[in-house]
Order: C-alpha cells, then sequence, then structure tokens
C-alpha cells in the first residue's frame, strides 16, 4: 500500500522545480501552502485537459513517422482520458455522469488542441531524442534542480538541442512573457550542466492560441538564470526557517484554491507546521547553508 500526502509528515523544502519556482515568485504564501502544507487542490477541465493533450502529444510518436497524423492523434485522446482517470479516480468529480454532453464537449475541446498542434509542427519530419524527460541536477550551492522537459530534439548533424514545452493556454502578453521563458531557461541550465552543453533553442508552443515562442539562449543567459534560482531559494529558506510566508495578491488570485486561508481574502492561513524550525538556528544539511 502507498503512502498518502496526508501521512507524510511536513518537511523543509530539499529541491526547486520550475512550477515550484513560479509558485514562490508569484505567492509565497501560494508555495508554502502547496509545498509544505500540501493542501489539496480541486481538479480544473483546463489542467486536466492539458494532461491528456500532453500524453496523446508523447504517445503520438510511438507511431512510425508516416502514422503520426492529426486523424491518430485525436483517437488517442479518449484512451489517454481513460487511463488518466484509472490512475486518478478524483478526477471523475469534474463530470456529472447525468451529462455525458459535458464529457463529451470537453474531449471534443482536447482533440481541437490537438488539431491545432499539427497546424504548428509536422510531427512526420520529427524524432525526438527525449519525450517528458526527468532531468534532476546539483548546483555547486548544493540546490537540486528537477523537472520534466516536454520534448527534446536532438539535430543529427550538429547535436544541437532544441528544448520544447508545450502549453495548452493561449501566448501570454508580452509583459506576462518572461515567466514560461524562465521556466525554459531553467530547464536549459539543468540540461547545460547535466551535458555540458547549452541548448540551442528553447521552444514554446501555445496551441491554445496557435503562438511559438523560441528564444536562442548564450552562457552567459543561463548564468544570469542560476544566480537568480539561487537568489530565490535563499528567499525561500529565510521564510522557511522565519515562518514568514507573505501573500502577494496577483490577478491569478480568482483562480486560487486557498483564498479561504488567505490574509489578502480575509482568510487566515493553518498553523505553520515547520514551527519548531522557524525561529531556530539557520537550517544545515543539503541545499541548506552551512
Amino acid at each position: 500500500m502507498g503512502t498518502s500526502i496526508e501521512s507524510i509528515p511536513p518537511r523543509p523544502p530539499s529541491s526547486l522545480s520550475p512550477s515550484r519556482a513560479a509558485d514562490f515568485m508569484r505567492c509565497p504564501l501560494l508555495y508554502r501552502l502547496r509545498v509544505i502544507d500540501r493542501l489539496p487542490e480541486k481538479p480544473s477541465l483546463a489542467a486536466t485537459r492539458g494532461t491528456v493533450v500532453h500524453a496523446v502529444l508523447e504517445r503520438l510518436f510511438d507511431a512510425p513517422a508516416a502514422e503520426r497524423t492529426a486523424s491518430r492523434a485525436r483517437d488517442l485522446v479518449p484512451g489517454e482520458w481513460q487511463r488518466l482517470l484509472a490512475a486518478r479516480p478524483e478526477l471523475s468529480v469534474l463530470f456529472d455522469a447525468a451529462d455525458p454532453g459535458a464529457l463529451a464537449g470537453w474531449l471534443d475541446s482536447a482533440r481541437a488542441l490537438v488539431d491545432r498542434w499539427f497546424t504548428l509542427e509536422d510531427p512526420t519530419r520529427l524524432e525526438p531524442a527525449e519525450r517528458e524527460l526527468y532531468v534532476e541536477t546539483v548546483l555547486e550551492s548544493g540546490l537540486t534542480l528537477r523537472g520534466y522537459v516536454d520534448r527534446l530534439d536532438v539535430a543529427p548533424a550538429t547535436g544541437d538541442l532544441r528544448v520544447v514545452d508545450y502549453k495548452t493556454g493561449k501566448a501570454p502578453r508580452p509583459e506576462y512573457a518572461d515567466e514560461p521563458m524562465f521556466q525554459m531557461s531553467f530547464y536549459a541550465l539543468v540540461l547545460w550542466r547535466l551535458r555540458g552543453v547549452v541548448p540551442r533553442r528553447l521552444q514554446l508552443v501555445y496551441l491554445g492560441s496557435g503562438d511559438v515562442l523560441t528564444y536562442d539562449p548564450s552562457e552567459a543567459d543561463l548564468l544570469r538564470t542560476e544566480r537568480k534560482l539561487l537568489a530565490l531559494w535563499e528567499a525561500i529558506r529565510a521564510a522557511t526557517e522565519s515562518g514568514d510566508w507573505r501573500p502577494r495578491r496577483t490577478p491569478l488570485c480568482g483562480w486560487c484554491d486557498h483564498q479561504a486561508v488567505c490574509p489578502e481574502f480575509g482568510g487566515t492561513p493553518p498553523p505553520y507546521p515547520l514551527a519548531a524550525i522557524a525561529g531556530g538556528p539557520p537550517l544545515v544539511g543539503e541545499n541548506s547553508r552551512v
């Protein structure tokens, strides 16, 4: 029998992923509630659809190049939904059994995103080196970085790396474009540290709007990303030790599941589960200051 999240005692953060880094930059309290308190969050139709579409785009490359058609990809959608539902039965609450049309419409919306991908890339001309690649590295500072790369392409002639990430939403307005590209720079930094090669291109594929954004990083860019991550980690460690996790109101608060315990909305956070650490001596150990 597996161990439930609820039975795992809270512990200080020990690594950093792109999504958790984004959480802390957006709202330190959100980071705490997700990483330390591990409060449950309701499943969402959009996030679940994104998971299904990602699975379809990954599985499509199991087929020979000539068979990677839009029709085949659309046909994979219901099966990937059933596979996900079997792994996560709690997702059944997303749809009312008395309204089969809701599920059918949602599956159609996933198929539409898959169809749009074929207008942006040609899978018959692609042979990914890796799909859903887990990457992890430990920086000289001791900070562990980890995450999953949707697709890694390697040019046969030159060995150049292209890091590709699928987004099922729309491309952000220019003033909000830094966050997703920071995520890509995170992956590029990890791959550079792992393989000794700076990725040639970072590519964001937005299926919701049909946009493809690219960026070609340099070593200097990735060194700046590393410095930013180290500063971010120091801020996380300081908050862990002090217990001071400030909420930050942003336009995304409307989609947050934790408004009931957020001071910005009149709520009170639960007791800090690492209170024994807060106010004590600096943390010592993996990824901590020594």
